[in-house]
C-alpha cells in the first residue's frame, strides 16, 4: 500500500536550520498534556522540534475524531490568513511521547520570514501539498473501506511510522503505545469494545499478535502484512 508521502527531508532540514539560526524560542510539554485546543485563538505558529503528538477535533456529538500522529519536525497548525494577528487553532494537539518540544514563533513574524526566504516558501508549498494528500487519503480510508478495512489501513499506517522489523521475519513490531480508544477515534468506530472484537478477529487469523518492546511494554505485532492489506480497498 502506498501511504501519504512524507514531506521531503530537505524541506524539513531547511526549516529546522532556519529556526535554529534565528534562535527561535522553544517550549516543552509533558505526556498527555495539550499544546492547543481546536477553535481557540492563538498568536503563535508552533513547529514540532522533537517528540510525538496526536492531532484531533471534537465532533458535534462530543466524540473525538483523530487526524494523525506526527513524529518528525513539522508545522503543526495550519497557516490561514497571514495578515491576521490571531488565528483559530485547527485542532487539538496532545503530547504522546514522554515530552515534546516545539518552536514557538509569532504568526505574523513567521509569515514575514516566509515571504523573505525562498526555501521557506518551498516548505510552505510542500506543507499544503502534504496536508491535501493526507486529507484525501483519510477520506478514502473512511469512505472506501468498512470498519475492518479502516482498522487494517490504520495499522498499516502506524507500522510505517513506528514499526521495526523483528528478527527471522517474525513480523513488524509497532513500537508505540496505541490504545483501543485511540484506534476507535482514528477509524470512526463507535467504541473500544468493537475495536477489541475486531483486533481479536485479526489475531485469530494470524495477522496480528502481541509482544514486548525493549522497555518491557506491550505492543502490537503485525505478523502478516499481506493478509492485513487484503482487508484494505484501494
Amino acid at each position: 500500500m502506498e501511504g501519504v508521502p512524507l514531506l521531503p527531508n530537505k524541506d524539513i532540514d531547511d526549516l529546522v536550520r532556519f529556526l535554529k539560526d534565528k534562535q527561535i524560542s522553544t517550549i516543552t510539554k509533558k505526556y498527555h498534556s495539550y499544546l492547543t485546543f481546536h477553535g481557540l485563538k492563538a498568536a503563535n505558529v508552533f513547529i514540532l522540534k522533537e517528540g510525538i503528538i496526536k492531532t484531533s477535533v471534537i465532533l458535534q456529538d462530543g466524540r473525538e475524531f483523530n487526524i494523525s500522529y506526527i513524529n518528525q519536525p513539522d508545522v503543526i497548525s495550519l497557516l490561514h490568513d497571514e495578515a491576521l494577528q490571531y488565528d483559530e487553532q485547527p485542532f487539538n494537539v496532545r503530547i504522546e511521547s514522554e515530552t515534546a518540544t516545539f518552536y514557538q514563533v509569532n504568526r505574523v513574524e513567521f509569515w514575514q520570514y516566509v515571504n523573505a526566504n525562498s526555501e521557506l516558501q518551498n516548505y510552505v508549498k510542500q506543507y499544503y501539498r502534504h496536508r491535501l494528500s493526507e486529507t484525501f487519503a483519510r477520506i478514502q480510508r473512511l469512505t472506501m473501506n468498512g470498519k475492518m478495512g479502516a482498522l487494517a489501513n490504520f495499522l498499516h499506517d502506524i507500522a510505517e511510522k513506528f514499526g521495526r522489523d523483528l528478527p527471522d521475519e517474525a513480523g513488524v513490531l509497532i513500537d508505540f503505545n496505541v490504545t483501543n480508544e485511540d484506534i476507535a477515534g482514528f477509524c470512526g468506530i463507535a467504541n473500544q469494545t468493537s475495536v477489541s472484537r475486531m483486533m481479536r478477529k485479526l489475531k485469530l487469523e494470524d495477522i496480528i499478535d502481541s509482544g514486548m518492546s525493549n522497555d518491557g511494554k506491550r505492543r502490537i505485532i503485525i505478523t502478516n502484512m499481506k493478509k492485513l492489506d487484503d482487508y484494505i480497498a484501494y
